[in-house]
């Protein structure tokens, strides 16, 4: 009598399907392995539309734009706390929604911020991409010249823009892949124009200007469209110009070993027989399923708790974010200025070098797409006047933002002994000494190409604020404990690997979801090496 051959229902389950869970997803499935994918997200068409038509004729025609600057639930109002404008927008209110309750997730001084949806963050993102320079991947435990190769693929396959040949070209090292620049509006064009006229001006290698790089398309690529331009990036592109993980799941589906299902929180891993299994629940019933192996790709904050709580860890972690402010910039000889079409996302960037070795990263965008009351409330006046003020002046105005690397973090991850992660945010001694020196460079820096910073207008946020989690479980070449190895394996148990921020070795100031889409598509390769 023969023995009974048991066999695991998936040879590889990814739980996210952000940027890292498909990028991870893309060499599994080309092999043939049988890959299922799962996301806790239901569908956004609850939720109103973005405008279709350019915002500020939506503005001034769409009498049904309350549902989306509003929401019928009044979710702009809810959410006014929050830091950015993307959580108080109505359209986007399903990316964020249940996040932290059904993953169990509490913090204290510590903006926690995640997303279940189909695509993850990637549907609410900023979309700037970056790769990270030989210096930044000094720690991470292999050759450079293999995530060069995943660097490579992923911009072709989402397609990037803004390779301009700039200061900042070899800040970003991307443009031997990037599309042209979106068109910038008048306001970036007068600054940019003003900075490589006058180089001298700025301290040598102290300040560096250029054009944003960002996962938006400004040609035509993969049945996606070019930005128009129309002031929608907050609401959402009806033209799919923005990159979402989301818009790559069609592609996966055209395979027939691969298969994805929405609405499954996972709650826990388990081993059994040789096997791995997600435990979770879909649509309020529990449900396992198993495979050979398991990729954790659902956000850091998520990833961590799952991960922990397989190892029975409840010793604290290092989370790393990077330290952010956000401050405005007015413009003096464009007072008055008509409001026009623009991109409504970073459109220049700068890196700056502070001391000690330390280095930051900023990057402006207009106002042309954004509520004048979402500024409103920050200043000294009365609501009403606030808004005539504002209505006159932020024509000319710019709003930056500015990071510096995740070193300076010291905010913990901690598994309570019910299963839940409890997060607690803390920024290291010099942080608010180097967020101070950077606030004059940058005062300084941009005077000379005649924008004036706001007083009181520069902001340090709270930790998390940011939302550039990583490194809670790093990648080392010798990995203890809450530690992975060089091919996100977790250490203690082997066939558990993560592929997403929670493996990055380490943090630089500027954007790392490049980086890990990279990192995830050298770890999906590798693996097909050794299950063939």
């Amino acid at each position: 009598m023969g023995c009974e051959i048991i066999m695991a229902d998936f040879d590889i389950i990814i739980v996210g399907s952000g940027p890292a869970g498909v990028s991870a997803a893309f060499p599994l499935v080309e092999s043939g392995l049988k890959v299922l994918m799962v996301d806790g997200g239901g569908t956004p068409q609850t939720h109103p539309s973005p405008p279709a038509m350019p915002y500020l004729q939506a503005r001034l025609e769409d009498e049904q734009q309350w549902q989306w600057m509003i929401g019928k639930n009044f979710h702009a109002l809810h959410n006014l706390g929050h830091v950015s404008p993307k959580l108080h927008a109505p359209t986007l209110g399903y990316v964020f929604k249940d996040f932290l309750s059904k993953n169990k997730i509490e913090s204290k001084n510590f903006s926690a911020i995640g997303s279940l949806a189909t695509g993850g963050l990637s549907n609410a993102w900023g979309c700037g991409v970056a790769r990270f320079s030989d210096a930044e991947l000094a720690d991470f435990p292999f050759e450079t010249r293999l995530l060069d190769k995943s660097y490579k693929i992923i911009t072709q396959r989402i397609g990037i823009s803004g390779g301009a040949q700039d200061d900042l070209t070899s800040y970003f090292g991307l443009d031997e892949w990037s599309q042209p620049p979106i068109e910038m509006d008048a306001l970036h064009n007068y600054i940019y124009h003003r900075y490589n006229n006058h180089k001298q001006i700025s301290e040598p290698h102290n300040f560096r200007l250029g054009r944003t790089r960002v996962a938006a398309l400004s040609i035509d690529h993969s049945g996606r469209k070019a930005c128009d331009r129309s002031n929608n990036c907050l609401w959402g592109c009806h033209r799919h110009a923005l990159y979402s993980a989301a818009e790559e799941l069609p592609t996966l589906k055209s395979h027939a070993n691969f298969h994805h299902e929405a609405g499954f929180v996972v709650d826990n891993l388990s081993e059994d027989d040789g096997f791995w299994s997600i435990n979770g629940k879909q649509n309020n019933e529990h449900r396992s399923i198993s495979a050979n192996k398991i990729l954790l790709a659902a956000g850091t904050l998520a990833t961590t708790r799952l991960a922990l709580k397989a190892l029975g860890s409840y010793a604290p972690v290092k989370i790393y974010s990077c330290p952010a402010a956000a401050f405005l910039l007015w413009v003096p000889k464009m007072l008055g200025s008509k409001r026009g079409p623009a991109f409504g996302l970073g459109q220049l960037s700068f890196a700056l070098d502070i001391k000690n070795g330390i280095s930051g990263f900023g990057a402006t965008l207009g106002t042309s797409g954004l509520p004048i009351s979402g500024f409103a409330r920050y200043l000294p006046l009365r609501r009403r006047y606030s808004v005539d003020f504002l209505g006159g002046l932020l024509s000319s105005c710019l709003i930056g933002s500015f990071f510096l690397p995740g070193q300076l973090s010291n905010s913990t991850a901690m598994l309570n002994a019910d299963g839940s992660l409890y997060i607690e945010g803390a920024y290291n001694d010099d942080t608010l000494d180097l967020m101070d020196a950077a606030k004059k460079q940058i005062r300084k820096e941009f005077a000379r190409l005649g924008a004036i910073m706001l007083p009181t207008s520069f902001t340090v946020s709270p930790p998390g604020a940011d939302i550039h989690y990583a490194s809670t479980l790093p990648m080392r070449y010798f990995p203890t404990i809450g530690e992975t190895n060089p091919l996100g394996e977790l250490y203690g148990l082997k066939g558990i690997y993560i592929v997403d921020g929670a493996s990055l070795s380490t943090l630089p100031e500027k954007s790392h979801t490049l980086t890990i889409m990279a990192n995830a598509d050298r770890i999906g390769r590798e693996l097909c090496n050794q299950m063939k």
